[in-house]
């Protein structure tokens, strides 16, 4: 059996139906999708954990402490989840690309 992990980034933009991609060999399946924002999160994980068992949830920067305790709850004790996290410089230089290409424009919650 593949140990499965699913890997949730953020886009504005993002319809977690479309973009997503699965990645596997024989002893790993790594699925990874793009959500809009925490619900659309909540649901993509909730539903993983239930078709695929998931086993591993690995969020973006962008996840907060309360969306990774909400994560966390809707999946259960028996999946763990963690976040990726940049130190300052790189969190600058990912935020400067970000903000020239309209990720934090009103009103794409």
């Amino acid at each position: 059996m593949a140990f499965k992990v699913v890997f949730l980034a953020h886009a504005p933009d993002a319809e977690p139906e479309k973009h997503r991609c699965v990645i596997e060999t024989s002893k790993y399946k790594l699925f990874a999708v793009v959500v809009k924002n925490q619900t659309q999160a909540v649901e993509v994980c909730k539903k993983l954990v239930k078709e695929e068992g998931i086993h591993s949830i690995l969020l973006c920067p962008g996840f907060t402490h309360k969306d990774v305790a909400e994560i966390a709850e809707a999946v259960g004790e028996n999946v763990g989840v963690f976040v990726a996290r940049g130190d300052g410089p790189s969190n600058r230089a990912s935020t400067k690309i970000m903000n020239r290409e309209g990720w934090f424009s009103e009103g794409t919650n």
